[in-house]
Formats: C-alpha cells, sequence, structure tokens
C-alpha cells in the first residue's frame, strides 16, 4: 500500500470537483485530520486522512513564486 506524503503548502487535485468548479485545494494543517482549502473559492474543509488519500489524484509542491491561501485566524487565537 502506497502511503502519499502531504506536508503543509502542497497543492492536491482531487478526483471529484468541489462545487464551485474547481478540483484543486492546498494543505493547511496535517495530522489525523487534513485542513484543506479549496483554490478557487477559499472554502475551508476538515477531513480525515483515510478519505482524503482515497480522493487525491495527483499532489504538487506549491511553487516558490506562487501565492499562498491566507486564512484569517479566528478571533480570540493569539
Amino acid at each position: 500500500m502506497n502511503i502519499p506524503k502531504i506536508s503543509v503548502g502542497d497543492l492536491l487535485e482531487l478526483k471529484k470537483k468541489h462545487p464551485c468548479g474547481s478540483s484543486v485545494f492546498e494543505v493547511l494543517r496535517t495530522g489525523s485530520d487534513i485542513r484543506i482549502v479549496c483554490r478557487g473559492c477559499g472554502r475551508d474543509l476538515v477531513l480525515p486522512r483515510e478519505k482524503l488519500e482515497k480522493a487525491i489524484r495527483k499532489i504538487r509542491p506549491l511553487a516558490p513564486d506562487e501565492p499562498r491561501t491566507d486564512v484569517p485566524e479566528k478571533a480570540g487565537e493569539a
């Protein structure tokens, strides 16, 4: 069984498209649950690692000249 190496900043192309039409997501956090954000509309998702690994078509690192997705921090976090 091949376990994909997923790290923060990677871009994931998923098999199914998001309702906005984009199929590319950026990884914001890893662990047993993985937090990703849609590159099309900015929607934030948290998925179990097992479910996400099955849905991945392609993984590519974020290019140095490509902008990262800025996610506003929640109020109260410092």
